[in-house]
Parts: C-alpha cells; structure tokens; sequence
C-alpha cells in the first residue's frame, strides 16, 4: 500500500526524531526480522517511541538520541498492534556514545543491552555489521523500514519499508555546517521525496543484508536528504562497548 506524499513541515522541528516512511510500502511480514520496536519515556516523561535493530542475541542498536526511561524492546513483530508470536524484553543498561551532542546530533549512536537473550527464530534474528573500511558510498540505493507516523499523522500497524539513494556528502553539508561525512551518511534523493522523519528513529539503512546507517535526523529544509549515523566509522566502539555491557 504505497502511503501519500505529505511532509509535516508545521510540526516538525529541526533535529526531531527521523521517521515516518514517506512514499513506502508495508513490508512482507517478518521479513525484517532484525528490526526492533522501542517504546520508553523522555524527560519530561512524555511517551517516545523508536526503531532498532537486533545485532546480538542480546543487544540492540539504535540512536542515542532515542534514550529514556522504562526502555521496552519488541521483537518478531509485523503489526505491533499484535502481540502473538512476539517477544516483549526490557531494557537492562544502555550506552550512549560518550561524544553524543543532543544539540547537533553528532555520534548518535546507542547500544541497549536487555534483561536477558532473544529467542532466536524464523521472525527475530540478527543483522551484520560492516566492516571499518566498508563505506556506502554516493549512488547506492539501500533501504529503510519502520512504524513511524503516516503523513495522515496516524500510526502504522505494520512495518512499512522504502529504498533510499545515498547522497553526496556536500548535499547535507550545505544545509548544517556540523554535517560529517566520516561519520554520517546523507540519505534520500530530493527528486524522489522518498524519506524518513518522525518516529523511525534508530532503524537500520540496511545495504546488501548489512546494516549501514541507523536513522538519524532531519535538515532544514525538511525535503530530503536526511542525515544517518555511519555504522561503520563506530565498529571499534561498537566491540568495545559490546564487551562492557556482556560484563557481570
């Protein structure tokens, strides 16, 4: 069900979460098994909700800057309003990226470690990492899923999906000066107004069955391109950080 074009430029700040899939279409059910569905408290105790993804039996990735309270990760679902088959586990430690700017939205990266393992199955599995020197480079055409809000401002059942084109880094740079290309990716061709916005936060760019990018954050403008987090510029964090949270 491809969903209407509709940018929610009245009620979107500049750096809010990044997700509604705009011009998508719902995902074949658990085809996605790594996906994970995040729903927590900000500090002012409003409801948040964000996107992850599974990358160890017990460890989910995401955006920092999708930290909260009373974290709660489900995985194995396709319509989250469904809980059969699904498994519900609550978040024990999380670990933001020390150098996380909540202003600029640089380094938003972040690992949740939860009470306990995932039972591994045909609907939840885990997604690989790219290596160090494993860039996604401008032209490719990766994808995106999520359960962010509909441009009808309504949430979605189920999980919806789109592809997105990686962008030259100066196409970001133009629009914020704290743009990095080391370790951010531009995303999304404004010529196609296929993007991400609210809701969708800390979900995978995923590129050849790799997870490359986690969702970010929007520019201004609010047309794409849309700025992620590049998995693969945070691998010797991402192994340090994993081995800390494994600890008694």
């Amino acid at each position: 069900m491809f969903l209407l074009l509709v940018f929610l430029v009245a009620v979107l700040p500049v750096n809010t979460e990044g997700g509604e899939i705009i011009w998508g279409t719902e995902t074949k059910p658990h085809s996605r098994p790594y996906m994970a569905y995040i729903k927590f408290y900000d500090s002012k105790l409003d409801p948040r909700r964000c996107g992850g993804f599974l990358v160890e039996e017990d460890i989910i990735m995401t955006a920092a800057h999708c930290y909260g309270s009373h974290m709660i990760v489900t995985l194995g679902a396709h319509n989250i309003q469904e809980q059969k088959n699904t498994q519900v586990i609550r978040v024990y430690k999380a670990k933001l990226h020390s150098d996380f700017n909540n202003e600029t939205l640089v380094n938003d990266i972040m690992l949740l470690k939860l009470e306990h393992k995932a039972q591994l199955n045909s609907a939840v599995k885990t997604i690989a990492l790219p290596k160090s020197n494993d860039w996604v480079k401008p032209g490719q055409v990766c994808t995106v899923a999520g359960w962010g809000i509909l441009p009808n401002c309504t949430s979605p059942e189920t999980l919806q999906e789109v592809n997105l084109e990686v962008q030259n880094g100066q196409k970001c740079y133009a629009r914020s000066k704290n743009y990095n290309n080391s370790i951010q990716l531009c995303v999304g061709n404004p010529n196609e107004r296929k993007a991400t916005s609210k809701g969708d936060s800390g979900g995978p760019f995923v590129c050849g069955g790799v997870a490359q990018g986690i969702v970010s954050h929007c520019l201004c403008p609010y047309a794409p391109p849309r700025v992620f987090t590049r998995i693969s510029s945070f691998i010797p964090w991402i192994q340090k950080t994993v081995k800390l949270l494994q600890q008694p």
